[in-house]
């Protein structure tokens, strides 16, 4: 005979219904577990209820509980699963049990256990079972929604990921900064103590060149207060001879489930991180390095489907980082076109005319009468040879990658005053007399560039400096021996009586 036959009350089933449409109002788990176990004591009127979730694949054992807890030992906590209220008979605990426990099956997997103590009339009834049986049924169901609603979730946030490093890198960073965006977009989505780029090195190991972690704000990241972590990561190296070495030069994932005692690991930062995922940025058969996301020691692991979207955001980046290199070197490409291009105009156009036009006033100078029509015609010329002058500089300037170090004489020079430019206010002039680039040796060049240096250093200090005239010659000094001579003139006034004054020369033998 059933409780309601024999008189008893009859089930709470607006109570029941109402906490089975419950359960399934949340979207993620942990709220969702944690529903489920105040669900159970308020419809039980148990003053503890406790669920149970072993330990699974990436995450640890946990517990949710609802209602104070016994105190440490008493006999009906049930917390061992060796009381009366086993999981064995599907929701146990004869009438008048103080345990009750159902277990809690998703898609036919086990997995936790639900179990109550001290009932609210001293003991759990057959009403309680039967109410604890649906509820667990329903938690399964609800449990399976809450996996699949995180599962995508945690998909769109790492596409967004991707998204976002594919369009920071493709508005043109430089290389260095593309490199952090990845590290640091991929540290936030694993949620992990550090991203990490390696790259491989001349040696045959792997070097860290981009480090992100919690520190880190973007690519002015050296100047943040928490940046010594990531600087202490930076330059770390694998060695040859490493166990892991082969597969990540080979372009395969490497999954660590403790890096500080996995044996492969062997280098010195290893012993700061637990779990870690060492993933290849391969794109078209090109491997441009590795990232790494390792986690703090003791963090739960990565699970299968934190791992397979890494790796797919790892090969999104990589090939996000070789379109933005491609794209980056048409855009010099275009930039040394167009240089090219501006400096054959000057050459066949400008150059050219002022050349034909020094022709012509050296002609007329011949046939001037007086002596004044000759002095401003000498003094036109010399004007127009200083213009050609400059002109061909400019040209040899247009002529250098603009991104690279000069590798000749003339190069260097330039360099040098352009650097000063900024400091004085006005960009030097620059003549060269001679063949400076094949006749200047390089301690000779290495002693003017200093000359140079100081020469351009005092003019900066001198007030009123409006123009800077800076002069390389390549021939005969003059006591007769071929040599090389540099003479800085300002317009600027002196300093002090120490002073040599606006202009400084200084000449060395070839």
């Amino acid at each position: 005979m059933t409780d309601a036959a024999a008189g008893g009350a009859p089930p709470p089933l607006p109570l029941l219904l109402d906490a089975v449409i419950g359960v399934g109002t949340e979207l993620s788990l942990r709220p969702t577990l944690q529903h489920i176990v105040d669900s159970a004591a308020a419809l039980t009127g148990a003053r503890y209820a406790v669920l149970r979730v072993p330990a699974a694949e990436g995450a640890r054992p946990e517990r949710f509980t609802a209602g104070a807890e016994p105190e440490p030992g008493a006999t009906d906590a049930g917390d061992d699963g060796d009381s009366d209220g086993s999981a064995d008979d599907g929701g146990s605990g004869a009438e008048g049990d103080s345990v009750l426990s159902v277990p809690i099956h998703v898609q036919d997997e086990a997995f936790g256990l639900l179990r109550l103590t001290h009932a609210r009339g001293g003991a759990f009834t057959a009403e309680d079972r039967g109410m604890l049986r649906v509820l667990a049924s329903q938690a399964g169901i609800a449990i399976a929604n809450a996996r699949l609603y995180e599962t995508a979730r945690q998909r769109e946030r790492w596409i967004e990921g991707a998204a976002a490093v594919t369009t920071a890198l493709l508005t043109g960073e430089a290389a260095p900064d593309a490199l952090m965006t990845v590290a640091q977009q991929a540290r936030l989505l694993a949620d992990a103590a550090a991203g990490v780029v390696l790259q491989p090195t001349a040696e045959g190991g792997m070097r860290i060149v981009a480090a992100a972690t919690s520190g880190t704000a973007g690519p002015g990241y050296r100047r943040h207060p928490a940046a010594a972590a990531q600087n202490d990561l930076m330059g770390t190296t694998i060695e040859p001879g490493s166990a892991v070495l082969e597969q990540l030069l080979g372009g395969q994932p490497v999954f660590i489930e403790d890096s500080a005692t996995d044996p492969r690991m062997t280098t010195r930062v290893r012993s700061r991180f637990g779990p870690s995922m060492m993933l290849p940025l391969q794109a078209g058969g090109r491997l441009i390095g590795t990232l790494a996301l390792p986690r703090r020691r003791g963090e739960r692991p990565y699970t299968a489907v934190e791992r397979l979207l890494a790796t797919q955001f790892a090969s999104q980046a990589a090939l996000a980082l070789v379109l933005a290199d491609a794209q980056q070197s048409r855009q010099r490409l275009a930039v040394f076109e167009d240089r090219d291009r501006i400096a054959r105009d000057l050459h066949d156009l400008v150059v050219q005319r002022l050349f034909a036009t020094g022709m012509m006033l050296e002609s007329t100078r011949r046939r001037a009468g007086s002596a004044p029509e000759q002095s401003a015609l000498d003094q036109a010329v010399d004007e127009l040879e200083s213009t050609i002058q400059e002109v061909r500089t400019a040209i040899f300037a247009l002529q250098q990658p603009p991104a690279d170090a000069p590798t000749t004489f003339r190069g260097k020079v330039l360099k040098e005053t352009a650097g000063a430019g900024a400091v004085l206010g006005v960009q030097p002039s620059v003549h060269f007399t001679g063949a400076v680039d094949t006749r200047v040796t390089e301690p000779a060049a290495g002693r003017l560039l200093a000359a140079l240096r100081r020469a351009l250093a005092a003019a900066s200090r001198r007030p009123g400096v409006s123009r800077v005239e800076v002069t390389v010659e390549a021939g005969v000094l003059p006591d007769g021996r071929a040599g090389v001579r540099l003479v800085v003139h300002d317009d600027g006034e002196a300093d002090s009586a120490s002073d040599t004054g606006t202009t400084t020369t200084w000449q060395a033998p070839l």
